[in-house]
């Protein structure tokens, strides 16, 4: 413990949180010339089991901002086509080779890869500082308003002054709950156990997600390994660990026959990683002076792997909005709630499909002891090609895809 006083800094906006939606946005609002500090807990970026599908919107934003090229160069596979394996049947339902995009197939990138890349590009800029390895632990209020944020360093503590806080610290986002912005929760049936499998360099693409009689596992290709999902019902991880590792492993080898001994990759229960799926949504992203963007304002189900990329179009249409307030130093009460009008729409679409399949598909699926057929609607996908462009188009792009509109004030920042 120590007396030490806190350090005092002044900034246009600070960001609490380094994830896509923090760091997105301190980027973008770097470039139109805003002052901008972002908070990292951490000390890097280095942690597993986090969203690692980069969807084409996603990307449109990095081309429109010039950093595209340089984003692919990173490590990351492709894959165009969506499609899974029901009982003993693959079918496919999406093809993002025909979207109206720069990028027309998913990537997939560590999520720490996409982070390190949006750092690197921002201390580019001379308006873009980011801190590691320091937490946002309260807000600063006078008459009402937001007017900083309080912290914690390696250095000691913080006490940050700023025309705007931008929440971005996640879903179980600590500023949202000291402004006492209230959080409705829709719940969810599932939850999800995350995994490395060892994959070997002969292994044939496999399909996205396998999907029988009480079991739905989700394989992603990851180089040398497979980043394996497997959906349970909610606070059902107890009931599997009673029936011990030996078990589980044998019940994954049997959904993924040609994985044959990689199960026992799963030495114990520290490699396998309880994910609780949450859906919800703040009624009121903003107060006066702070602002929630991305699983601090919604978090999502994992279901088509759209959290992060909504969390960038958050970033986009944020600092599309509040650039010009910022720099004139009047960000009002009508900025923000402007933010949340643009995306609640889209985040509220989103949502109540997750809701539908999750209630009407997932759960049913898990509850299930006899085998599944095909349904009718994904019979028509994989039979008919132009079919699969819409639940593409949905994946990929989202509902009302953002485009970057700030005036780029920097010159050499890409």
């Amino acid at each position: 413990m120590t007396d030490k006083p806190p350090e005092t800094l002044k900034v246009q906006c600070c960001i609490a949180g380094g994830g896509p939606a923090g760091m997105m946005a301190g980027y973008i609002l770097a470039r139109a010339g805003v002052e901008v500090l972002v908070l990292e807990t951490h000390a890097d970026f280095l942690r597993d089991f986090r969203g690692d599908t980069v969807h084409p919107s996603t990307m449109e934003a990095l081309y429109e901002l010039g950093l595209l090229e340089a984003f692919l160069r990173r490590p990351h596979t492709e894959f165009s086509e969506l499609g899974g394996q029901i009982e003993d049947t693959f079918v496919r339902i999406g093809d993002f080779r025909h979207l109206p995009t720069q990028a027309k197939f998913v990537a997939i990138m560590p999520q720490w890869e996409f982070l390190d890349f949006l750092a690197d590009a921002g201390r580019k800029l001379p308006q873009f500082k980011l801190k590691m390895s320091t937490e946002a632990t309260d807000i600063i209020e006078e008459n009402g308003k937001v007017v900083g944020l309080l912290a914690t360093a390696e250095q000691g503590p913080l006490e940050i002054r700023a025309d705007l806080v931008i929440a971005a610290d996640g879903r179980s986002s600590l500023l949202r709950g000291r402004a006492g912005l209230t959080v409705r929760d829709m719940g969810s049936p599932i939850d999800a156990l995350w995994m490395r499998l060892p994959r070997r360099p002969d292994d044939q693409t496999v399909p996205l997600g396998r999907i029988g009689a009480g079991h739905i596992l989700v394989m992603i290709e990851r180089g040398d390994y497979f980043q394996c999902a497997y959906v349970v019902p909610k606070n059902g991880y107890d009931a599997i660990r009673a029936r011990g590792l030996p078990a589980f492993r044998e019940h994954i080898r049997a959904i993924a026959p040609f994985l044959g001994d990689r199960v026992e990759a799963l030495h114990d229960w520290d490699d396998i990683k309880l994910l609780t799926v949450t859906v919800d949504r703040l009624e009121q992203w903003w107060r006066p002076g702070l602002l929630c963007i991305g699983d601090a304002a919604h978090a999502m189900s994992p279901i088509g792997g759209i959290g992060v990329n909504l969390a960038v179009q958050d970033a986009v249409a944020a600092a599309n909005i509040l650039s010009g307030p910022l720099l004139t130093g009047k960000v009002t009460d009508q900025d923000l709630a402007r933010v949340q009008k643009r995306r609640s729409l889209p985040v509220s679409i989103i949502q109540r499909g997750q809701l539908l399949i999750q209630d009407r598909i997932m759960s049913p699926v898990l509850n299930r002891d006899r085998p599944i057929g095909v349904p009718f609607a994904m019979r028509l996908l994989d039979r008919f090609a132009w079919l699969r462009r819409l639940p593409a188009r949905v994946v990929g792009m989202g509902f009302r895809m953002e485009h970057v509109r700030i005036v780029d004030r920097h010159r050499g920042g890409t």
